[in-house]
């Protein structure tokens, strides 16, 4: 599954619109890395968000499609979750 498709059936970001943004500026880094939207997920990969004051960091736990439409379902587990002033580099710790 595409990673912005997957960043907003798993809910951790609220459009589509806004993930691909994200993931454009440098925001969303899957497996350590800068991607692009069309990046593939799969169970199992990690994926670190940085949002305006916080990172997070989370691992793939489904990548079905047809699963995460369905109302309430959980489809990543939070591994790491750290505050970030909104002047410095998120990913730099």
């Amino acid at each position: 599954m595409r990673l912005d498709k997957f960043l907003k059936l798993a809910r951790l970001v609220k459009r589509r619109t806004i993930a691909q943004e994200m993931i454009e500026h440098g925001a969303v880094r899957l497996e350590g890395r800068e991607c692009k939207p069309s990046s593939e997920v799969r169970e199992g990969n990690i994926i670190e968000i940085a949002y305006i004051n916080r990172v997070l960091k989370v691992k793939v736990t489904c990548a079905d499609e047809a699963i995460l439409k369905r109302p309430k379902t959980i489809s990543w587990e939070q591994l790491d979750e750290r505050p970030v002033k909104p002047d410095e580099n998120p990913f730099e710790s």
